[in-house]
């Protein structure tokens, strides 16, 4: 299977509880590719970069990782974006961007986004974000989505994970239009209590459970005794748990690396109940280190190993 993974990276500086930064990369579905290459997935990340040196450290951590990278576009003269990333004493995260001119915005307006709408066309499964819809415009998304419709017309399959960041989008109404386009053409849905709450109030529940019968959905919520994840396809409505996580150390990447294990157990065969076990163990152990990547020793082992490739 020929997965895509669609969005951005940025130059990320970490804040530490002494006030210094250390420097990294980070984006939401970046972080997803990264999990999903280590759980043995053939995964290509599409982007568009700039022709810096941040941009050449960037694709080389990412093929150092193993995800595919001849969908990643170079911009002369333009750079990635940059954000700030501050986590408060119970592991909670803020963020401040700086991303207006970050390359990856012009992914389906500038040079060369035919050849990325072509060749998205041919992947067995593309995965994006709400953070990835808030980064091209009406026109950009436009051609995304007819992209995606045209994905769907020959067999392919869509995955969006609603990740609201709302200082993304300067309209809510247009956010709103954006996640219900992406929503429709999903045929597997991981969405946040969160995130719905905030994009449509108390009937956003409802917005996803619209199209239960029709796509694959994982709600995930929060109870007294941990994260809980809810999923529904065909007739079935199963609440899945997490197991009580050691210890949490900083909640980023959390959701990510959830997609990321969900996503991997499903393309080896799991059912979507067992997906969303293993999406938690491994969720689990991504938030009992700092940063959003963990070191490869604490990945923990997948319950079904991917089958060869015959790449």
């Amino acid at each position: 299977m020929r997965v895509a993974c669609i969005g951005e990276c940025m130059v990320e500086l970490s804040e530490r509880p002494d006030g210094t930064l250390v420097q990294g990369f980070g984006g939401d579905t970046l972080n997803t590719a990264l999990y999903l290459a280590r759980l043995g997935v053939r995964v290509d990340y599409v982007t568009a970069l700039g022709d810096d040196v941040w941009s050449d450290a960037m694709a080389a951590a990412w093929g150092r990782e193993g995800i595919g990278l001849d969908r990643v576009r170079r911009l002369p003269g333009r750079m990635p974006g940059l954000y700030i990333i501050r986590t408060d004493a119970a592991g909670e995260r803020s963020f401040h961007y700086w991303r207006d001119r970050a390359a990856a915005r012009d992914l389906f307006t500038g040079p060369g986004a035919a050849e990325t709408e072509a060749a998205l066309a041919g992947y067995d499964l593309v995965y994006l974000s709400g953070i990835s819809l808030s980064l091209y415009g009406e026109t950009g998304r436009a051609t995304l989505f007819g992209t995606l419709a045209r994905l769907r017309d020959r067999g392919g399959r869509v995955a969006f994970d609603t990740n609201y960041r709302p200082r993304g989008w300067p309209d809510h109404d247009e956010a709103r239009a954006a996640f219900r386009a992406a929503l429709a053409l999903a045929d597997l849905i991981f969405a946040s209590a969160e995130d719905l709450d905030w994009l449509f109030g108390a009937a956003g529940a409802d917005e996803v459970l619209r199209h239960r019968g029709r796509a694959e959905i994982v709600l995930k919520a929060s109870s007294g005794s941990g994260p809980v994840a809810r999923v529904l396809h065909g007739a079935a409505d199963t609440a899945v748990p997490a197991g009580p996580a050691v210890r949490v150390v900083d909640t980023t990447a959390a959701g990510d690396s959830f997609a990321a294990g969900y996503l991997a157990a499903r393309i080896a065969g799991l059912a979507p109940e067992a997906a969303a076990g293993e999406a938690h163990r491994l969720a689990g152990a991504v938030i009992g280190h700092r940063g959003a990547v963990i070191p490869r020793d604490a990945m923990p082992a997948p319950a079904v190993r991917q089958p060869a490739s015959d790449a």
